[in-house]
């Protein structure tokens, strides 16, 4: 068969899912997001369970779970039965996946929900098989067809179900207010990580901070430019920020007053409404608005305007942004 078709059949099973999404199974959906809410609020955990390839897909789903704000584990069937059944505590909910919904390793599961009195949430494709109708809630992931030729791998319906993870897992984070910041404080290695740094974690700071009074003379001013080397310093009154110098502004002051540009002061030249970000901001935000005004640098400020650093185009290039 062409790969595209396979594709589409795939395709086509999502937007099967989709149209239950927002007909007859959207109760179903927002009762299930309801039991983790509620699992979440008395300290209970997601436990996600499935044999096989929906074994995979519960492993994934454990893992979005967890890293959108609801901490979840991934519970083997089979191992269950030969002491794992340990991971479960009263108050956990269990979404298991099956698509026949007659999986034996995951019915054998079933006395032992019944008994510690765990929610069960379950993803099948039989909503007449014995998992869907001993589970508070089952959620319908048939499909016209897998994408195996054969009819027989597990394709299309575990598509459908890592779709399902998916729409469910962000549907909970949604409902719990999950912040970007939340997300960052969970993602803290890795390319994802350093997008997710807050300049506060990179500027350039105490010593490192280039910093004048208004009446620092210039040749005083050039001296802390070179010595900081960020090509700028801020000018400080009290530590609050009142302007900042670039070496562009330097480069200004030269050609309109020759000479007589050592004579004046840091408040004389100084750029009077510098630009600045606050310390928890996003290094990726902050590189975005330094593209955006083509500055090569933003000055730190805390809510009263006290400069505490600041973050240099060069030190987010090195972050690997972009």
């Amino acid at each position: 068969m062409n790969p595209a078709a396979l594709v589409r059949i795939e395709a086509n099973a999502l937007l099967l899912l989709a149209e239950r999404l927002e007909g007859g199974m959207a109760t179903d959906f927002a009762r299930a997001v309801e039991m983790i809410l509620a699992c979440g609020e008395a300290r209970g955990r997601v436990v996600v369970t499935g044999m096989g390839k929906s074994g995979i897909i519960a492993q994934k789903i454990a893992a979005t779970l967890s890293s959108t704000g609801s901490p979840a584990l991934f519970l083997h069937p089979a191992e269950a039965h030969h002491g794992d059944l340990g991971m479960l505590a009263k108050g956990d909910v269990v979404i298991a996946l099956s698509a026949s919904g007659e999986t034996e390793e995951i019915l054998r599961l079933l006395e032992m929900l019944k008994r510690i009195g765990d929610g069960l949430i379950s993803f099948c494709c039989n909503l007449r098989s014995t998992l869907a109708l001993a589970s508070d809630v089952a959620l319908d992931c048939s499909v016209e067809q897998e994408a195996c030729t054969l009819g027989l791998a597990p394709t299309a319906s575990t598509t459908a179900m890592l779709a399902l993870g998916d729409a469910l897992a962000i549907a909970v984070s949604a409902r719990k207010g999950f912040r970007a910041e939340d997300f960052a404080n969970l993602h803290p290695g890795g390319k994802l990580g350093k997008r997710l740094m807050r300049v506060e974690q990179l500027m350039h700071a105490g010593a490192a901070l280039p910093q004048v009074a208004p009446s620092t003379p210039m040749p005083d001013v050039i001296y802390e430019m070179s010595r900081k080397g960020l090509g700028m310093t801020t000018v400080v009154e009290q530590g609050r920020l009142v302007g900042l110098l670039s070496d562009g502004d330097l480069r200004r002051l030269l050609e309109h007053d020759g000479g007589a540009a050592l004579a004046r002061t840091a408040g004389d030249a100084m750029n009077r409404n510098p630009q600045t970000v606050g310390v928890q901001v996003f290094a990726v935000e902050a590189l975005r608005q330094m593209e955006e005004r083509k500055i090569t640098s933003l000055v730190v400020v805390d809510d009263a305007g006290h400069a505490l650093g600041v973050v240099h185009l060069h030190d987010l290039w090195g972050t690997e942004l972009i």
